[in-house]
C-alpha cells in the first residue's frame, strides 16, 4: 500500500528510548522508524500515546490527539525483533458512531466495519486507511458514552514471529493464530519492559 494524503507519519509515546531498544527495536536518538512512520519516545509527555501526526490533519478529532509533530526524519533501519512494517493503530471510543462520524468529517474514509459478540455485548471495529497504515476504531456498537476517544495501541508487522520469539524470550507472549486467516500474532509484554503502549507483533499479510 502506497502512502496516501492522510499518511500516519508520527506517533509520540511517553516512554524511554531504552525500553524500546530492549524490545528489539533499533532506536536512533529518541526515534524508531517503522515503515513510513516514526515513533518518538518522550517520557516527558506521560504514559501512552500522547499525539500522532497524520498528513493533512492538524486538529484533535473527537478527543483523539492529532497534531503537527516536529520530528527529524529518521533513517530506515533493520530491527532485531524482525519488525518490518506498521500494520495498524488502535483507537477506542465510548461512542463509536460519534467518533467514526468525526473521522469521516475530517476527511478519512471508512473502508470496512466488523461486528462480533464479546461479554454479552456487540463490539464493533471500523477501519480507516492512514496512508499505508490501518486505523482500527473499536467500541460497543450503538453505545453513546460520554468522554473522548483515545489512541490505545499498535500492531506491527513482523517478518518472522518464531525468530522474534526466540530473540525476545519472555518479553513476547505466546504466538497464536490471529483473527485474520493465515496470520499469527503475539503480544509484547510491554509492562515488564517499561513501555506504556500495548504492542502486538503480527505475521505479514497473506499474499494470494
Amino acid at each position: 500500500m502506497a502512502q496516501g494524503r492522510h499518511q500516519l507519519t508520527t506517533v509520540v509515546v511517553g516512554d524511554e528510548p531504552d525500553s524500546w531498544a530492549t524490545a528489539g527495536f533499533t532506536v536512533h536518538d529518541d526515534r524508531v522508524r517503522i515503515g513510513s512512520t516514526t515513533i518518538v519516545c518522550d517520557p516527558r509527555v506521560g504514559h501512552g500515546i500522547a499525539v500522532v501526526g497524520i498528513a493533512g490533519l492538524i486538529d484533535t478529532v473527537d478527543g483523539l490527539p492529532i497534531g503537527l509533530v516536529d520530528a527529524p526524519v529518521t533513517p530506515a533501519a533493520e530491527h532485531h525483533n524482525w519488525v518490518t512494517g506498521f500494520d495498524h493503530l488502535v483507537a477506542m471510543s465510548p461512542s463509536i458512531d460519534r467518533t467514526a462520524d468525526a473521522l469521516i468529517d475530517a476527511g478519512l474514509q471508512r473502508r470496512r466495519t466488523r461486528r462480533f459478540e464479546m461479554g454479552g455485548e456487540t463490539r464493533r471495529q471500523d477501519f480507516f486507511w492512514l496512508g499505508d497504515v490501518i486505523l482500527e476504531l473499536v467500541g460497543i456498537d450503538g453505545a453513546e458514552g460520554a468522554g473522548d476517544a483515545a489512541f490505545w495501541g499498535l500492531a506491527l508487522e513482523c517478518d518472522d514471529l518464531d525468530l522474534a520469539a526466540r530473540r525476545l524470550g519472555e518479553a513476547l507472549g505466546t504466538v497464536k493464530d490471529a483473527v485474520q486467516p493465515g496470520r499469527r500474532i503475539a503480544t509484547v509484554r510491554t509492562k515488564e519492559l517499561g513501555i506504556s503502549v500495548p504492542i502486538a507483533l503480527m505475521s505479514p499479510h497473506h499474499r494470494r
